[in-house]
């Protein structure tokens, strides 16, 4: 059926409605094979992090001098954003499970009444722990073996003390963290409304809405409750870490996390897509240029 000129994220919508209830079905029914589907996602997230920093350590060795002690640092932080932003197409084409996209998917089922909220915990709770475990499975492979060199291990416990300063930081950095996290989520799930609304027929510019959404959160510092969950597992079984300050720092990510992608764009896209609301308040609209589309 053709969609009111009003609301042209109906499409967006209704292909969100299904996924939900398909999600809501196999959490319930088949929830190994949801795990395995969510743990798939953060093997993906964990090679292809290992990956970003490896290219970071690769670029900062190139052109190193007394003059110039970070080599090529900044070429590599920007080669390694966009290589990074292939993890959310590979979890997207591989029908994995994110918990970051699926806290937009859950507050549209809620605003639509469309799922309890026992179900929605259940679905961001699994995909969570299979995220986890997802990324635990790769960091107990790469602790086996010498994949990981020093200096790329150098790097990323830069970036673990970087994270974790957010929390001894008190007050100020907690509130740093969660706006990171905030705009982490906001850019992701908007490359994903993309991605779902219909507008989009072509894969290759899906992919490029999609790597350019992670590039944008991995140059800029932004903060990703599952990618720092897998960042702070390998580097903990590799060098150790600060095990309630790691576990602090997710907890705020995810609260950030969910603002940007479960409030600001799966609210603000149910609300702003509501057309029995805004034709309940608006009868006048009820057709548009005669043509009587409701």
């Amino acid at each position: 059926m053709e969609s009111h000129k009003l609301f042209p994220g109906k499409a967006f919508i209704s292909t969100i409605l299904e996924m939900l209830e398909f999600k809501s079905e196999m959490t319930g029914a088949t929830k190994r094979r949801y795990l395995m589907r969510a743990a798939m996602a953060g093997v993906i997230v964990g090679l292809f992090y290992v990956g970003h920093y490896t290219i970071d350590a690769g670029f900062e060795s190139v052109g190193r001098s007394s003059e110039n002690p970070e080599g090529l640092l900044a070429i590599g932080k920007l080669l390694a954003s966009v290589f990074f932003g292939f993890a959310l197409v590979f979890i997207y084409y591989s029908k994995s499970e994110l918990l970051t996209s699926n806290m937009m998917i859950t507050a549209i089922g809620h605003y639509f009444k469309r799922i309890r909220y026992s179900a929605s915990a259940r679905v961001l709770s699994l995909c969570y722990l299979g995220n986890f475990l997802g990324g635990l499975f790769v960091a107990v492979l790469l602790w086996m073996s010498s994949i990981i060199n020093e200096p790329t291990l150098a790097i990323m416990e830069h970036s673990v003390d970087v994270k974790l300063s957010y929390i001894t930081e008190g007050p100020s950095g907690w509130l740093d963290l969660v706006v990171r996290a905030i705009f982490c989520n906001f850019f992701i799930n908007l490359a994903m409304l993309m991605v779902y609304n219909g507008f989009i027929k072509d894969d290759v510019m899906k992919a490029l809405a999609m790597i350019m959404s992670v590039f944008v959160f991995a140059y800029l510092g932004f903060e990703h409750s599952v990618a720092n969950t897998v960042l702070f597992t390998i580097v903990g079984l590799q060098a150790g870490i600060d095990v309630p300050l790691a576990i602090a720092n997710v907890l705020l990510a995810l609260v950030g996390n969910f603002i940007g992608g479960g409030i600001l764009i799966g609210l603000y896209y149910a609300y702003l897509n509501d057309e029995a609301g805004y034709l309940r308040k608006h009868p006048e609209r009820i057709t548009y240029d005669g043509e009587g589309q409701s």
